[in-house]
């Protein structure tokens, strides 16, 4: 099962495209967070989704917020993702699913494919909002409307 709203982020770490390790308790407290996880680099729907977080990465900023992509593919692979489409958020390599787990994010299409969900957390680390749609607009859409009810 999901997390639900109220629930505090979870604990975890995880490499990031440059190989660095993230941990989750380095933001609590200190700035707001959106987590969504996404199938795949370089499927057409998860660019899709990826390139609007580039494209109103400034309003999450302008929010103190920090954006994160998480899914099963490798660091290099999201090195080469982040260059070619200059993705200016982290994104975090979850190869062995632990952190979807932990989410409770599930598969879809009959459980072929990896689920699409979204987290949005307050600055102290409280799931304010979440989404689930193997279509990526409502994603970003939906994160910057509950953002912008925080400010």
């Amino acid at each position: 099962m999901s997390i639900e709203r109220g629930t505090l982020m979870p604990n975890f770490e995880l490499k990031n495209q440059n190989g660095t390790t993230f941990s989750s308790s380095s933001l609590k407290g200190k700035q707001a967070v959106v987590i969504f996880f996404y199938p795949k680099n370089f499927t057409s729907e998860c660019t899709k989704e990826v390139c609007s977080f580039r494209d109103s990465y400034e309003d999450f900023t302008a929010h103190n917020v920090k954006v994160i992509g998480i899914s099963a593919d490798s660091e290099k692979s999201h090195q080469k993702f982040a260059s070619k489409f200059n993705l200016p958020f982290t994104l975090l390599a979850d190869s062995k699913k632990k952190v979807r787990k932990l989410f409770g994010v599930k598969n879809d299409l009959l459980g072929l494919v990896s689920g699409r969900e979204t987290f949005v957390f307050d600055k102290d680390g409280v799931l304010i909002t979440k989404f689930k749609s193997m279509n990526a607009t409502p994603h970003i859409e939906g994160a910057l409307r509950q953002l912008k009810k925080l400010a």
